[in-house]
């Protein structure tokens, strides 16, 4: 049997300012990976939870069919929004409990139409840790920031 992870992560310089999401997808069979996918990206001008939730979506958006995946993250942010705030803040009309409208709430949104379709296991880990594939999503996300930062070199097409 063959298990999906999506491991995410954002990243931002300055906070707003220049940042980056990546995904590190990993096809296990055990302990053995079976297939590797990457996913990265960025913004000109945007925020480090705002990163944390796009590397979230850009996962269950790249799921070509219904998924069992587990989804790790290190942000507190992503994890407790979707398991925790999500129900409320649907119910509330996009309203926090002190009845103030919810931040990001487009991409709040947009990750609960992704996730709609598949089945997602989320889990929290602690960042910057040494955990493998988190350090791994952390590059990538460095990578995807890494065009948009001031003085940053664009390839030619």
């Amino acid at each position: 049997m063959t298990d999906l992870f999506a491991y995410t992560d954002g990243a931002c310089s300055g906070n707003p300012g220049p940042g980056g999401w990546g995904v590190l997808m990993l096809a296990r069979s055990g302990e053995a990976v079976v297939k590797e996918r990457t996913l990265q990206g960025g913004e000109s001008l945007t925020t480090n939870n705002r990163m944390e939730l796009m590397a979230a979506i850009s996962a269950l958006e790249a799921l070509s069919r219904p998924t069992k995946i587990t989804l790790v993250t290190d942000s507190a942010y992503v994890k407790n929004g979707i398991t925790e705030w999500l129900a409320g803040w649907k119910r509330k009309g996009w309203k926090t409990s002190t009845n103030k409208p919810v931040k990001n709430d487009d991409l709040w949104r947009r990750l609960d139409a992704a996730r709609a379709t598949h089945d997602v296991t989320w889990e929290w880990i602690k960042g910057h840790a040494g955990h493998a594939e988190n350090e791994r999503a952390d590059e990538l996300a460095r990578a995807g920031m890494a065009p948009f930062k001031p003085g940053a070199k664009v390839a030619a097409p």
